[in-house]
């Protein structure tokens, strides 16, 4: 168990994709810090299962964000996954829900990063994992604020691993594409009903259209990239944006 004691902070780490990354790296020994909203009996087995703490943080509040980096103490690991999507015409695209998107899929990798950087600096060791997405790299319509924040990610991360690489600290995104999780699940009903198909075309001709293998990403794919991320081999790589999309976005 290569982390062991070494500290990870995983934001939006009660389900899904931050989850499994959360139990990744329990699995190598790290301690574990959870994030993210959910039922308080559901949360409490999850710390349970960890032997992990949790932050309730809004991370859509910058003060939340710094009360949470300061309870959680040094961090070793920080895994920026938390976000948010909406769907909507460009010229239609709720201005708070812009605003909302943005805050927490970009300026809370910002604040929690910044916050994250002196303890790491200080030790000469330090990995910064963003989860990105797909939408880092290419665009789709009526997703403008989520590829503007993923988009802005990429370029964050790059300048924090040019800033951080003499210190030990290495920033990399993870950029999945679709990822089996109960939130794509349970999108399939209702885009069954609004587009009149059947299950298998929802995901065949809508989800997977663009994921050459026609397979969706597991978490527990994204769970174990992070894991390498945080590797001694991995100490010279940085800067990098890691697509995990089933080849949406070579071509």
């Amino acid at each position: 168990m290569f982390l062991a004691g070494k500290r990870a902070l995983v934001t939006g780490s009660t389900s899904g994709i931050g989850l499994a990354i959360a139990r990744a790296l329990h699995g190598e020994g790290a301690a574990i810090v959870l994030n993210g909203f959910g039922e308080a009996s559901e949360i409490a087995a999850l710390c349970e299962e960890l032997g992990a703490s949790h932050s309730g943080a809004d991370l859509t509040d910058t003060a939340q964000i710094e009360t949470m980096m300061e309870e959680a103490g040094p961090i070793d690991i920080l895994v920026n996954n938390a976000g948010m999507q909406h769907v909507a015409p460009f010229e239609d695209f709720p201005v708070a829900k812009w605003e909302t998107i943005l805050a927490l899929n970009l300026s809370a990798a910002f604040h929690t990063v910044r916050l994250a950087v002196p303890a790491m600096k200080a030790r000469g060791w330090g990995r910064i994992i963003n989860t990105a997405s797909a939408h880092s790299k290419t665009a789709s319509p009526f997703k403008s604020a989520y590829v503007a924040a993923k988009h802005g990610l990429d370029g964050l991360t790059k300048t924090v691993a040019l800033e951080l690489a003499p210190h030990g600290v290495t920033a990399n995104c993870i950029s999945p594409g679709y990822v089996w999780t109960p939130l794509v699940e349970n999108q399939i009903p209702d885009t069954m009903a609004a587009r009149g198909l059947t299950r298998d075309q929802v995901v065949e001709d809508v989800l997977l259209v663009k994921q050459a293998t026609k397979k969706f990403v597991q978490p527990e794919e994204v769970g174990a990239l992070a894991v390498f991320l945080c590797r001694d081999e991995a100490q010279n790589v940085t800067g990098a944006n890691w697509s995990m999309d089933g080849g949406w976005t070579a071509g």
